[in-house]
């Protein structure tokens, strides 16, 4: 749509801090009130609408775009869509580890094993890893705490690791990132492991390359709306 407002504040609210155009407060697709949990949240948001032209453009707005979902779908759909991330857990790609070569498998392990470490003894699980792409069962103690832990999130902490564990494919990278306080870009780096594999054998071409240049930016992305939604 045209650009139809000059000024872009943040205002506090009984829900957070909400953005404002030209005094007249900006509201979700569903029509709530776009109120932001943190003043940092809040002023990256606002500078998404800020940095528009004579057209607003929502492909533009990440950040914006992510708090609308946590606004619109998620407060209405806690459980469920926590359910939904959680699932994740049934078949996570740290669990999952290459037969050959032996290079990749040592990769996976140097890359993949601290981190099911690491969750392990955060959320006293254990783990059921495996060679090849066969599915196997983890166990129901395991499955069950991950379900609490993501639960626990708010909306837009959930918004954030949706994005963040449907691209790399594994609740664990996720959680690394949103409760393990891990580096973001070594993260992505983990999951990306298998693909970056198969780059060095065959190469790659411009299409692929910008697909996965995009899912690297939308990755950081999340995890920046991650770290901005904390207080």
């Amino acid at each position: 749509m045209k650009r139809f407002y000059k000024d872009v504040a943040v205002v506090p609210s009984d829900h957070g801090f909400a953005i404002q155009l030209d005094t007249r407060p900006v509201r979700t697709p569903a029509r709530a009130l776009l109120a932001l949990p943190t003043p940092a949240l809040a002023d990256a948001v606002a500078a998404e609408w800020r940095a528009q032209g004579e057209t607003v453009d929502p492909g533009t707005m990440p950040l914006t775009g992510l708090a609308n979902a946590a606004i619109d779908h998620i407060v209405p759909n806690h459980v469920s869509f926590a359910a939904g991330i959680a699932r994740y857990g049934q078949s996570d790609l740290l669990c999952y580890r290459a037969h050959a070569p032996q290079t990749l498998v040592e990769r996976q392990a140097a890359a993949w094993d601290p981190l099911l470490d690491w969750a392990r003894a955060r959320y006293d699980i254990a783990f059921v890893v495996t060679q090849g792409i066969l599915p196997v069962d983890q166990p129901a103690q395991t499955l069950a705490r991950l379900d609490a832990a993501v639960a626990a999130f708010d909306p837009f902490l959930l918004a954030g690791l949706s994005t963040l564990v449907n691209l790399s494919g594994s609740l664990i990278c996720g959680l690394a990132i949103v409760d393990g306080g891990h580096d973001l870009d070594a993260i992505w780096q983990a999951a990306e492991i298998d693909d970056a594999w198969q780059v060095e054998q065959w190469g790659e071409d411009a299409q692929a390359a910008a697909r996965t240049t995009q899912r690297a930016a939308d990755f950081s992305t999340a995890g920046a709306f991650c770290a901005m939604s904390r207080p």
